[in-house]
């Protein structure tokens, strides 16, 4: 099976290259050559490499940047989503797109489920992503909607590479965020649940790939640090002492109710990815 990617030198897509790399022939993308906010462009690419499915990655994922930059988040959020989509169709192309728990307001007493309707939230790359999946509703019913949420993978940038730059022996405590929660998520363990898409192409509709099991990001910490084997000290704080331009949902879980209305597996425990990604990564416990 032959398979475009969008966005493949970002985190996500360069992970995604690395696992399935031996199973499906990987056609990575990105600038110059693929440019998604350009319709004419794209549908050039898609044209010319046949793909079999295409899984969309490119994006805007600096979330703070998006709050100045809205033009810039929505062109390529959402428009470019828009073109991508609309090639796909057109060329009868299956399209898997990489979203986010930001399209949720991330207020609720629970985790959102597939079946919860998103707002696009507080902040301005939600809004965008959210336009972006509505766009690829409209315009590709042959399409995969697939939400991540706290990712880390190979290279980074991640939440893993930054603090294990930051526990570098200067700083007695690291203070961390410990009243927003989420389900810290591997780009591998999604990689791998992408395949098990991929091989049911009929499949349609919208689905969470985030690990199971929930922490706070003071709770993230500490167990990057146990699997290293480093002794630094973690010290839970508000996110007010923290304040970000684009302000954080406090509840980022996802529920993965989906794989399971399919019959497809569930993810993996938080912290066995976390484990198997560090030993990968940098060769903790190997």
């Amino acid at each position: 099976m032959k398979v475009l990617l969008t966005g493949g030198r970002g985190m996500l897509g360069r992970t995604i290259e690395r696992v399935l790399g031996d199973r499906f022939e990987i056609l990575a993308t990105d600038l110059p050559e693929a440019d998604i906010t350009d319709e004419a462009a794209i549908d050039r690419v898609i044209a010319l490499a046949k793909p079999d499915a295409v899984i969309h990655c490119a994006a805007a994922t600096a979330v703070d940047a998006c709050e100045e930059r809205v033009d810039f988040a929505f062109r390529l959020n959402a428009r470019g989503s828009a073109n991508v989509a609309a090639a796909c169709h057109r060329h009868g192309v299956r399209l898997i797109a990489i979203s986010t728990d930001y399209v949720f307001a991330g207020d609720a007493p629970r985790p959102y489920t597939e079946f919860d309707r998103p707002t696009g939230g507080a902040t301005i790359y939600g809004q965008s992503k959210f336009a972006g999946e509505e766009q690829i509703r409209a315009l590709c019913p042959n399409h995969c909607i697939c939400r991540v949420s706290w990712l880390y993978g190979f290279g980074g940038p991640s939440f893993v590479h930054t603090m294990l730059k930051l526990a570098d022996g200067t700083r007695p405590v690291l203070k961390v965020v410990a009243d927003q929660v989420g389900n810290p998520t591997s780009a591998i363990a999604v990689a791998e649940h992408l395949a098990l898409l991929l091989a049911r192409p009929k499949l349609c509709g919208t689905f969470h790939l985030t690990c199971e099991g929930e922490a706070s990001w003071a709770d993230f910490a500490r167990e990057i640090f146990r699997v290293a084997g480093r002794t630094q000290a973690v010290e839970g704080c508000t996110t007010d002492e923290f304040p970000r331009p684009a302000p954080r949902p406090k509840n980022s879980r996802l529920e993965k109710m989906g794989l399971r209305l399919a019959g497809l597996p569930p993810m993996p425990a938080w912290q066995e990815a976390l484990k198997m990604f560090m030993e990968k990564e940098f060769g903790y416990g190997s």
